[in-house]
């Protein structure tokens, strides 16, 4: 026994110093039973799971700052300090922070990456990479069949044509996602066919969204030697994908308005270098009209006619020569624009989409037939083993008129031997049996 002999109250008070010095403030999850909330403002109530339950109070002070309304049977993740209530030697919780389970678990674990990444530098603007101006092809990382994609290729088609995309198909939602979105990243970049890369997705719940909020992920865009503009779900959300990426969109739509450019801009840039030519060219010709003065008036001595003939006539072919030249180039240009128009609307992904349908749909039509006709093989195989069979089989000789002599354990007969007189046997036939009783043997003289 010990030599010192404690009070209760020295007990308790030694217990919850050593519980509150071991384990301080834990976060776990539970469900909420017997919940009062009396005048005073606190909250007492009892958080268990299937096998075990502990007593929690959260003062008001702190459930001031809980936006829900927590009732019984609602599951929540809690963080609390570990102590004992002396008066009673009861263990139990002091809660200062409280959030629905499920989604409060996936925004501690969205906090503590996105904080753990901005240490080690992920978010630093010195990091980002600037878009290139301007951008000729676009890469996009998305589902081929999600509203992302029809979003973004709406606008690009309305914008400006004449952008050229690439798609990189991958999955955006679930576990799978994660190594999807990084093997998509690092092929865009193996192939750098793109200017610019766009990863986006539409709207969900943060689980439909979490996969963007994964390291790997992160790690992977931060890794991108190609510029990464992340629009990921609606204005609302955010990822921590959007933290590393080098631009990020509020939506996939206004992700397409920034990086198409607007062909009206083009074509008025366009208006302005036409201008700028034909203001070159004017003031270019009146040069030379001076120049053409001033010699003349230098020559007038000598009258030379016909070379100031010449040299004029010289001059109005290349000025016709020039505008001719332009019209060409300006026609040139706007002919490669429309080209690049229609290849865009002739690769549509909704078109590929529909040929691997009819190439899955021909494909599953033969994988028909051809198990039907293995089938059919095999039953065939398989009548001729059974009448193969059959044609071996004991009973098939017992029809012949032989039969089966056995003892009465049940074990076939031999040898005359094996059995003396007074024995009694059971013969099988061919239809049915027989109960025999032997009056005397013969054995083999072989």
């Amino acid at each position: 026994m010990s030599n010192q002999i404690l009070t209760v109250s020295a007990l308790n008070r030694q217990l919850k110093a050593t519980l509150e010095q071991q384990w301080g403030r834990v976060w776990l999850t539970g469900e909420i039973s017997n919940l009062a909330t009396p005048s005073s403002g606190h909250w007492y109530f009892t958080l268990k799971d299937e096998r075990s339950q502990l007593r929690c109070a959260m003062f008001r002070g702190r459930n001031n700052r809980v936006t829900f309304r927590p009732r019984d049977g609602m599951q929540v993740l809690v963080r609390a300090q570990v102590t004992l209530y002396e008066p009673r030697g009861d263990m139990q919780l002091l809660v200062d922070s409280m959030q629905p389970a499920g989604d409060g678990l996936l925004k501690q674990q969205f906090e503590e990456l996105k904080l753990r990444l901005a240490a080690e530098g992920l978010f630093a603007s010195g990091a980002k990479q600037p878009l290139p101006d301007p951008i000729q092809t676009l890469g996009i990382i998305t589902s081929p069949t999600g509203a992302a994609i029809h979003d973004v290729l709406s606008v690009l088609q309305r914008r400006n044509p004449a952008l050229k995309v690439i798609l990189y198909p991958t999955q955006v939602q679930g576990r799978e996602a994660i190594p999807a979105l990084c093997r998509a990243i690092e092929i865009a970049n193996e192939r750098d066919e793109v200017d610019c890369l766009l990863l986006t997705r539409g709207g969900g719940s943060l689980e439909d969204l979490w996969c963007f909020n994964e390291e790997a992920v992160a790690r992977a865009v931060f890794a991108s030697r190609l510029p990464i503009v992340s629009a990921v779900g609606h204005e609302v959300d955010v990822t921590i994908a959007d933290f590393v990426a080098d631009l990020r969109a509020p939506t996939p739509s206004a992700a397409a308005e920034m990086l198409s450019g607007d062909q009206r801009h083009q074509r008025q840039a366009i208006a302005n270098l036409q201008h700028r030519l034909n203001h070159a060219i004017g003031r270019t010709l009146q040069q030379q009209r001076s120049r053409l003065s001033l010699l003349d008036s230098r020559l007038t001595a000598a009258h030379p006619s016909r070379q100031l003939a010449t040299l004029s006539q010289r001059l109005d072919e290349q000025q016709l020569r020039l505008h001719h030249a332009m019209s060409q180039r300006l026609a040139q240009e706007n002919r490669r624009l429309d080209n690049l128009t229609t290849r865009l609307q002739a690769w549509q992904p909704q078109r590929q989409v529909r040929q691997r349908q009819e190439q899955l749909t021909s494909l599953s039509d033969r994988l028909q037939r051809s198990m039907s006709s293995l089938t059919e093989r095999k039953r065939q195989q398989l009548g001729a083993q059974a009448q193969a069979l059959n044609a071996i089989s004991p009973l098939a000789v017992l029809g012949r008129g032989y039969a089966i002599l056995q003892d009465q354990s049940g074990k076939a007969l031999t040898d005359a031997s094996q059995v003396q007189a007074g024995d009694n046997l059971n013969a099988r036939l061919h239809r049915g049996e027989l109960s025999l009783k032997v009056e005397r043997t013969t054995p083999s003289t072989d």
